[in-house]
């Protein structure tokens, strides 16, 4: 395993006239979690979109465990891949989005057993066994044969957070996962992903929770304007921040 998990080097993205990412530079070192805070706009969702080549870079590169995502070298250049061997990269790569994503026409059970039998060619008796085994993890072993509409929110993405796992992904990768939640639901879901940081997985979060940041994350990221402005421990970027934008945003959400 590399020393370093993620590495986001020199990464661009435009969409149009419109700069979204203006260079931005990361590294996440395995078992480590990284928090994205900013304002809207900011270019948090872009930049885990391009970790696992959803979105394509301008110029830069990302790396997960050494790897190149999306493209393969070739003396100075990136050529990119072939489309199947991108979504081989991306089980490696799990993705937790605002708005769960769940398939509405599967069960629990089967919205988790799917990934790992058509992606892994895991036989569908071991991945459907796996997956139960994760419900039970995200606390959800009794609704395996629900249907999604059947579950709240918050259960919702606990389930999408099972289905990433069932990939035994490299990094997990969550956008606002509780954005899209009523405000009492959003805990039972920050509790999961608590758990997870406490047996080692690496994760990269965008979210607005503050309380979680200084809790749970090993760094916390600013961002603003498509730029990394700050970066540190919690207690460094949130209590004594170093620059005057992340100052100025803090004020407004603390």
């Amino acid at each position: 395993m590399s020393q370093v998990m993620v590495d986001v080097h020199g990464v661009h993205k435009s969409f149009g006239a419109l700069q979204v990412l203006r260079g931005v530079d990361l590294q996440v070192r395995p078992g480590e979690v990284t928090v994205i805070l900013g304002p809207s706009g900011s270019g948090k969702s872009t930049l885990l979109r391009t970790i696992n080549h959803l979105e394509k870079v301008d110029r830069g590169w990302i790396s997960i465990d050494g790897e190149l995502i999306g493209y393969r070298r070739s003396g100075d250049k990136l050529h990119e891949l072939r489309e199947k061997e991108v979504l081989r990269q991306r089980t490696h790569i799990g993705f937790v989005f605002q708005n769960f994503n769940l398939f509405p026409h599967l069960t629990v059970l089967e919205n988790v057993t799917e990934a790992p039998v058509s992606a892994l060619r895991r036989p569908r008796k071991e991945a459907a066994g796996t997956a139960r085994r994760l419900l039970a993890r995200v606390g959800l072993e009794d609704k395996a044969d629900a249907y999604p509409r059947q579950l709240s929110g918050g259960q919702q993405q606990r389930v999408a957070i099972a289905r990433a796992l069932a990939l035994e992904p490299k990094v997990l990768l969550f956008d606002e996962p509780t954005s899209a939640l009523d405000p009492e639901l959003v805990g039972e879901v920050l509790e999961v992903i608590r758990d997870l940081a406490a047996t080692g997985t690496t994760m990269i979060v965008v979210t607005h929770e503050i309380g979680f940041a200084r809790e749970v994350a090993d760094t916390v990221v600013f961002m603003d304007g498509g730029l990394v402005v700050e970066q540190g421990p919690p207690a460094a970027v949130l209590d004594t921040p170093r620059h005057e934008r992340t100052r100025a945003f803090l004020s407004k959400v603390l």
